[in-house]
């Protein structure tokens, strides 16, 4: 794709970010627009100018995200985008709906979707409610990412965990590779648990700092959380997202934020215990 090309899409975000309240695409859709990887790319234009993308993530099913410039938004744009992506897509497409904020739903609304997924976003301040200390359980050792030769370990612990996921499943050591090499990256912000006198990874947290952006101050994540199904009911998930959330409030951020699939009630619960709250939703649609 021609570099005025992505520098075109990437400002019609921007400008969407600002309009709506929250980013139309994704920070993986935004980074593969000029990336060369496999996501499919669809590009509406008016004479020379771009009006609207939709980037098309490879998959079972494949996810698509979409952006219409708001200058140009009640033309159509959005519901070719939409119409073409689901025909490419195959069976089982979905289009996501970032926020699913009142344009998005009227318009699934009219093109007759239905809700295929749904992603939480929550959020709590860190410096009240107080966070609980960390308790490490007996027989687990937790410190921080040492490098390369923590990655065999990360890797499987991830996809056991994430054995049903279509974004976080089935990594490879280029996506640890390509995280590594991110500016936010930090070593001191991933914890690993093991099995004490062992080199058995049980389970372990990646944080995540996010610059200051779109009127917004800098903000944690608690970015993955993986724990080894044979590992599960040790309390582990409790243990590694608190020891996260102490390293974010120890860096003097005033949110955290993560994701979590709505239907994961175990995880929803756990977090919530924790002090998170909903923030606001993502929506995956398909056509029934």
């Amino acid at each position: 794709m021609a570099p005025d090309v992505v520098d075109e899409i990437r400002a019609i975000a921007a400008r969407a970010t600002e309009v709506d309240g929250t980013a139309p695409l994704s920070e993986q859709a935004l980074k593969s627009v000029g990336s060369g990887d496999d996501t499919t790319h669809l590009i509406a234009t008016g004479g020379s100018r771009v009006v609207g993308y939709a980037g098309t993530a490879a998959g079972s099913p494949t996810m698509t995200e979409i952006v219409v410039d708001p200058e140009f938004r009640t033309r159509g744009i959005g519901t070719r985008l939409i119409d073409r992506s689901f025909a490419d897509g195959g069976a089982g497409a979905r289009i996501w709906a970032h926020g699913n904020i009142d344009a998005a739903r009227a318009l699934a609304s009219t093109l007759g979707l239905s809700v295929a997924r749904e992603l939480l976003q929550l959020r709590r301040p860190l410096a009240e409610p107080a966070l609980p200390d960390v308790i490490v359980p007996d027989n687990v050792s937790l410190r921080t990412y040492r490098g390369h030769q923590d990655d065999a370990e990360l890797l499987r612990v991830n996809n056991a965990a994430f054995s049903w996921h279509p974004e976080q499943g089935g990594w490879t050591e280029k996506d640890i590779a390509e995280r590594r090499d991110e500016a936010w990256f930090d070593p001191a912000g991933v914890f690993l648990a093991f099995e004490e006198g062992t080199d058995t990874l049980l389970g372990f947290h990646w944080t995540k700092v996010h610059p200051a952006e779109a009127g917004e101050n800098e903000i944690g994540e608690v970015y993955v959380v993986g724990i080894d199904p044979e590992a599960q009911g040790r309390g582990l998930g409790r243990v590694l997202t608190l020891a996260g959330l102490h390293y974010l409030r120890g860096r003097d951020l005033q949110d955290v934020l993560l994701y979590v699939e709505s239907d994961n009630a175990a995880a929803v619960h756990t977090y919530e215990r924790l002090g998170f709250t909903r923030f606001h939703t993502d929506v995956a649609y398909s056509r029934p």
